[in-house]
Order: structure tokens, then C-alpha cells, then sequence
């Protein structure tokens, strides 16, 4: 079926904008660590186009899309600069940061399935590099600040939110051969879907309260004391400290009242 738009120049315009959705949320973590101009750079590089160079390497399909067009640069840069301007700590920003993921995971879940399924990939192979697109960036990201990323559970739906946008874009890839209308409808699902797991705290089970899981005692044959790994009381994603203590929202709340009644009021000026 003959799409309206060209499906190359879409795909373009959706991929960079996932970089750009990344970006700003690799800078978004910059921030809350404090990090200078350098480190905003990196995690924003790192978060933006970390899943598209992992989904390109793994594909082997020539260099990375990211290597060859200055466009997916300067949308990660021009994020990083955007969020080292812009004071996130406000509820709007928190809010729009949340959307602004969804939103370029729905972007990566779609670009990757199909840059897959174009090569000739099974459907279930370019859904997981469709997924891994998605969540990549944020990984490494993750890893980058010593966070445990996001993907490993703990909180509400992520990379499942990504799988519903890979499956989806295979379907109506596959089946009605739409990659725009595939691309579409990733984004508006994965946007539904996420802001609504974020609200309600939908979450996948877990291991049931209170079940530890031992160490391996191979080199502790002589320990008789058992050890266990306990819960640290912190969920991926939740802000910490310069000393990586959890931040309580009482905490955070605190914070936003102390920089309002700093922040200089319209009639002093």
C-alpha cells in the first residue's frame, strides 16, 4: 500500500527525535548529579544514540546510522544544551520528562523493528532489537552514573511498554506493509501506556516480601554464617544524593519550597 510521506524520510525524522527525546533525558540525570557542561554532553551522546549504535552494530548493516548523519548529532548536543539551560526540578518538568520518554521509546521501539524487518529479520528478532532499541540508551546511561537501570524492574511498566510498540510495529508492519501508520500508532501507544503505568504504579511481580537471596559460598565453605542480599530500600530511577542516598519526596518537596522563596519575586525586580 502506497504510503502518503516517504517512509525513509519519516523514519529520519522519528528516529533523531528519539535521539533528541533521550537526549534531554540523559541530560535530565546530568543534572540531578550536578555534573558540568562535559558530563552533560556525555550522558545525553550516551542515552540518546546508545540504542541506535547497539541496534546497528548488531544488525551489521554497514556504519551506524549515527556515524554517518550530523543530524542525530545535533540533536543530541542541541538536547544537552536544552537541558543544562532549563531548570528540571519543577513539577512541569518532571511531568513533560515523563512524556518526553514515552514518547522516544515509542520512537526507538518502532525504528528499530523495522530497520530489522527491512533486512530481512524474523518478526521475533526484530521485536527484541526493536526493544533493545528502546531501552539501550537508557542503560547505558544508567550504568554511566552507577544507577541500576531502569529495565530491572522495581518500578512501574518500562520495558514493557516497549514491547507493545515493537510488537504493534511488527503487526502492521508485516501484515499491511504501513511503516508510517506502524510508527504512529508505537508512539501513541507506548505514550498511553506509560503515563498511565506511571500513574497507577503498574508493576510486573516480583519475588514474594521477605525471601533472600543467598550468596554463592564457593569461596565461604568454611563460613558457617549465612548472608543474604536484602532490598536497599531504592527503586531504579529515584533520585539520589551526591553520596547516592536515596532522596525521600518530603526531601525533594523541601527543595522545590527552598528554591521558590529564593527565586526573586516579579514586583522586585
Amino acid at each position: 500500500m502506497h504510503e502518503f510521506f516517504d517512509p525513509d524520510q519519516v523514519f529520519r525524522i522519528v528516529d533523531i527525535a528519539a535521539v533528541v527525546a533521550n537526549g534531554l533525558l540523559g541530560g535530565a540525570v546530568a543534572r540531578a548529579f550536578r555534573f558540568d557542561i562535559v558530563g552533560f554532553l556525555l550522558l545525553a551522546v550516551a542515552c540518546g544514540m546508545g540504542g541506535g549504535l547497539i541496534r546497528d552494530v548488531l544488525l551489521n548493516s554497514g556504519l551506524p546510522v549515527a556515524l554517518t548523519d550530523g543530524g542525530y548529532w545535533i540533536g543530541a548536543i542541541g538536547s544537552s544544551i536544552l537541558a543544562y539551560s532549563i531548570d528540571l526540578s519543577a513539577r512541569w518538568a518532571t511531568r513533560t520528562l515523563l512524556v518526553v520518554d514515552f514518547v522516544g521509546m515509542g520512537c526507538w521501539a518502532a525504528t528499530g523493528t523495522i530497520k530489522s524487518l527491512n533486512l530481512g529479520l524474523h518478526w521475533l528478532p526484530s521485536i527484541t532489537l526493536g526493544i533493545t532499541t528502546a531501552v539501550g540508551g537508557g542503560l547505558i546511561r544508567d550504568i554511566m552514573v552507577n544507577r541500576i537501570p531502569a529495565i530491572f524492574g522495581g518500578n512501574s511498566l518500562y520495558a514493557t511498554v516497549a514491547l507493545v510498540g515493537a510488537a504493534e510495529t511488527a503487526l502492521v508492519t508485516g501484515l499491511f506493509h504501513r511503516p508510517n501508520l506502524a510508527m504512529a500508532l508505537s508512539i501513541l501507544l507506548c505514550l498511553i501506556l506509560g503515563v498511565l503505568s506511571h500513574a497507577r504504579n503498574w508493576q510486573l511481580p516480583t519475588t514474594p516480601g521477605g525471601l533472600h537471596v543467598h550468596r554463592p559460598r564457593l569461596f565461604t565453605f568454611f563460613n558457617r554464617k549465612e548472608s543474604a542480599v536484602h532490598n536497599e530500600g531504592w527503586s531504579p530511577g529515584e533520585p539520589l544524593t551526591d553520596q547516592l542516598q536515596v532522596v525521600s519526596p518530603e526531601q525533594l518537596d523541601e527543595y522545590r519550597r527552598a528554591k521558590a522563596r529564593t527565586r526573586p519575586r516579579r514586583d522586585e525586580k
